[in-house]
Order: structure tokens, then sequence, then C-alpha cells
């Protein structure tokens, strides 16, 4: 729980993912349990295989299994990991999760336009900017779009497969 709460702490992290509260340790835990027995979501720490540091964690959330599509969010938790190909794993095995073990046809993601980084990662993963939401949020006196992005299973097919 420790990298969590610190990943609140920093700003940046904070910035890029539009979070505007810091949240305290008792406030996470709250959050994890109430979490953990909601069936419509999965939660994974992203860890590290040398040691199994907790460096990140990503969940795949509000499940509709009528319509099998669920949403979709990563979050590594000290800058020093970025750009190192952790969060690539991450959501490579996460879309193998979600659309050969779940089952689903669609997965969703909200990134903020001022998320560049995110917005490349995503779209390096095979994710396609499907809308945007306006002026959806105020930071530093500063308004940012919403980009929609999703990924279809047979896309995922496609990519994994190498036919497209």
């Amino acid at each position: 729980m420790l990298s969590f709460y610190q990943a609140v702490q920093d700003e940046e992290i904070r910035y890029m993912t539009g979070t505007k509260n810091i949240f305290s340790l008792e406030q996470l835990y709250e959050h994890y349990d109430q979490i953990s027995s909601d069936k419509t979501r999965y939660d994974f720490a992203i860890c590290l295989v040398s040691d199994d540091q907790i460096i990140g964690d990503l969940s795949i959330l509000d499940i509709e299994q009528t319509d099998r599509k669920a949403g979709f969010r990563i979050s590594l938790h000290n800058q020093n990991y970025l750009n190192k190909g952790y969060g690539t794993e991450a959501v490579q095995l996460a879309l193998a999760f979600a659309f050969e073990k779940i089952n689903l046809n669609r997965l969703q993601l909200e990134v903020y336009s001022h998320n560049i980084r995110g917005m490349k990662s995503y779209e390096k993963a095979g994710f396609k900017r499907e809308g945007v939401i306006r002026e959806s949020i105020l930071l530093n006196d500063v308004y940012f779009d919403e980009i929609i992005m999703g990924m279809l299973q047979k896309e995922y097919y496609q990519i994994k497969n190498g036919t497209k």
C-alpha cells in the first residue's frame, strides 16, 4: 500500500492522471476494502520480477458482461519506472487477460490531452482514439480535453497474430 500512497503524493503523477485530491493512507485502505469485493472489476499490482516490489497498478473495471465491455486504467507509481517498458508489458498482459481470459469484446480508457506520453503508449499498444470530451478537466487554471480510446477484441487478435 505504501507504493500507492507515494504515487498519490507525487504532484506530477496526480497531474498526468487528473487526480486532484491527495489521499491519506487510511483513505487508500478504505478504498481497497471497498473495491476488493466489487465483482465488476479486476485490480492488479505491477511488480518487478527481481524482488516483487510494487511499482504500479492497473484495473479492468466497470465490466459489463452482457455487452462484454469494460474500462481500463493504469498507473506507474514512481517516475523512475517510466520509459523502461514496465507499463508496456503490463498493458500487454492486461490486454491478454481482458480479451483471452474474460473474453471481453471492448476495452475503453480515458486519457487527458496533456498526457502525451500516455496517449502514445496506448496507441502503441493498439488503442484507437474514438472521441474527445472537450475541456473536460481544469488543472492549474488550464482546461484539457479528455480523449476516449478503445480497443476491440478483433483488433487485439490482429495485433497479436501480426495480421494488422
